[in-house]
């Protein structure tokens, strides 16, 4: 047996109308108001900017100030140690050179490597005379430092 269709009909007195007006958005403030609250915050904003910008430049220019007292510190430092580097060097040199005989440290066999250059002025070495005696690995770990700054 079959069951009786029922046909879907409308609901008691119709159904709602369809909104189709324009519903205006709610306006929180006035075109007067957001340019005085535009106004307000940029002129906050740019106190604040002013502010900072002021410690910024106060802490460069003790920064810079720092650098400039302890910079030739560090330069003495380190021309002390090429100086002491360079003493270790000559050690090594006479220790392994000591059963040679004729062998001077500083000259090639007796004969001066400089003739026209004074004795008591620094020549400094070149980078593979400077590490002659050390390990290849450091050699080659300082030449990546040396060759690109």
């Amino acid at each position: 047996m079959e069951a009786a269709k029922k046909q879907d009909m409308p609901p008691p007195g119709g159904y709602k109308k369809i909104p189709y007006a324009r519903v205006p958005a709610k306006t929180y403030m006035t075109g007067f108001q957001m340019f005085a609250a535009y106004g307000a915050v940029t002129t906050i904003g740019m106190y604040i900017y002013y502010l900072n910008a002021k410690m910024v430049l106060r802490e460069d220019i003790e920064m810079r100030s720092a650098q400039n007292v302890i910079f030739p510190v560090l330069i003495a430092e380190r021309d002390r140690e090429f100086l002491k580097q360079l003493r270790r060097n000559r050690d090594e040199e006479a220790q392994l050179m000591a059963n040679v005989k004729g062998w001077e440290v500083g000259t090639w066999y007796g004969e001066p490597v400089f003739k026209t250059i004074p004795k008591d002025k620094l020549i400094p070495p070149s980078y593979l005379e400077f590490f002659a005696q050390s390990d290849s690995k450091v050699q080659n770990s300082r030449a990546h430092v040396k060759l690109w700054s």
